[in-house]
């Protein structure tokens, strides 16, 4: 297991969970894109998970649902996140392609409030945070964070 490269899978579900929000201050606001960068964001933290458990090369997929089941074998905890995996997949695909899905504001804000919920959510936590320390013991601070 390499840490880095763990940490840059955390690093890089940050970079699109901050993004997203972002995306919110311009009008208009381009609703796919921001749910879409949600979705993107949870699917990058649990896939940080898996490695960090040993799966060398997890699935490349964008259903949430599947990635969490996954991670539930490792940990029941993900039981509770299997509401904001299923609906933030619809998010990983139709949003990017013309009249696949009509989306609404209300949709954005539960699909931020979801990713900032995957984002805080504690086993993913703990995984970053033991990450960090382990960086931070060998004399070096980790990229991005």
């Amino acid at each position: 297991m390499d840490s880095a490269v763990i940490l840059e899978w955390f690093n890089y579900g940050d970079s699109d969970f901050i993004s997203a929000n972002w995306l919110t201050k311009n009008h208009p606001v381009h609703i796919e894109l921001v749910c879409y960068l949600c979705q993107q964001s949870a699917e990058k933290y649990l896939k940080g998970y898996l490695i960090f458990k040993g799966v060398e090369d997890p699935p490349k997929i964008h259903n949430l649902d599947t990635l969490c089941e996954m991670c539930e074998k490792y940990d029941e905890k993900f039981a509770e996140i299997k509401k904001p995996c299923n609906i933030l997949t619809i998010y990983g695909v139709q949003p990017r392609y013309p009249d696949e899905m009509e989306i609404f504001e209300q949709d954005m804000k539960k699909a931020l409030a979801y990713a900032e919920q995957m984002k805080a959510f504690e086993p993913l936590q703990a995984v970053r945070n033991e990450l960090i320390e382990k960086h931070k013991k060998r004399g070096c601070e980790p990229h991005g964070i």
